[in-house]
């Protein structure tokens, strides 16, 4: 893919999103839209991913990710660029 076609984009996401499936979810959508990056809980309560690709995958994503998996309840996401993960591949990461 051209570089001025990729992006990287970090996402925290909060609300009800540990114990609803939603990094096992993240990481189906992700491998769908071919996206790299990971996905992890964090010992508050949210999650936090790293998705890189074409930009409207990573667009698509983010979309995705404002709703999650059915049993999620999603308050607020923060979106930030990020620097390009170094693995190939979508990973479920160790809580934080």
């Amino acid at each position: 893919m051209p570089e001025t076609d990729h992006v990287v984009r970090h996402l925290m996401i909060q609300g009800l999103v540990q114990g609803v499936a939603f990094r096992a979810s993240a990481r189906a959508e992700a491998e769908r839209l071919g996206l790299c990056g990971w996905v992890r809980n964090r010992a508050d309560g949210s999650v936090e991913a790293v998705v890189a690709g074409s930009a409207g995958a990573v667009e698509h994503f983010v979309r995705w990710a404002h709703r999650g998996p059915s049993q999620a309840r999603v308050d607020r996401i923060a979106v930030s660029p990020a620097a390009r993960p170094e693995q190939t591949g979508f990973l479920m990461l160790p809580t934080l």
